[in-house]
């Protein structure tokens, strides 16, 4: 595979661009990440996810600690060129480094976030054997001690 679809991406001045996962079969959206170049062709060539962690400055294979990999069904570029959606088939269900389905399980309701979604499994018998496992309650994911997987 040429490389020359890597050039057609506006990414950012760090060298990023936005990604978003979503649910290949219900058109969820289950989370949102960054990607650099060799995370985006890795991904291409691997059919897993792969994304940049901001936090860790490395290379983060979804599913490399928690085992909950995104199978990469198909890879899309917005109508600007500065956004990736991959449809993906998120093996054990679980996207959110919190134990639940999705990053997105707080509604807006009367002035106050919600938490809407439940726990599908303890963080800390997913991360177990981590440094740090992650709040799963609060969702407080890019705090101190946080996972961002």
């Amino acid at each position: 595979m040429t490389q020359q679809w890597l050039s057609e991406i506006k990414w950012s001045q760090d060298g990023l661009v936005p990604a978003i996962a979503q649910e290949a079969g219900s058109g969820r959206v289950l989370m949102v990440a960054w990607m650099n170049r060799e995370a985006l062709q890795e991904t291409a060539e691997s059919g897993n996810a792969v994304y940049w962690s901001r936090s860790r400055k490395r290379l983060w294979r979804k599913g490399e600690e928690s085992g909950h990999v995104q199978k990469v069904r198909s890879i899309r570029l917005d109508c600007d060129e500065d956004v990736i959606l991959l449809e993906v088939e998120q093996i054990g269900g679980i996207a959110c480094h919190t134990g639940r389905a999705n990053c997105f399980f707080r509604r807006l309701q009367d002035g106050q976030w919600v938490v809407t979604d439940p726990v599908l499994k303890d963080p800390g018998t997913i991360y177990a054997g981590h440094a740090a496992a992650p709040a799963a309650s609060t969702g407080t994911a890019g705090t101190a001690g946080a996972k961002s997987e």
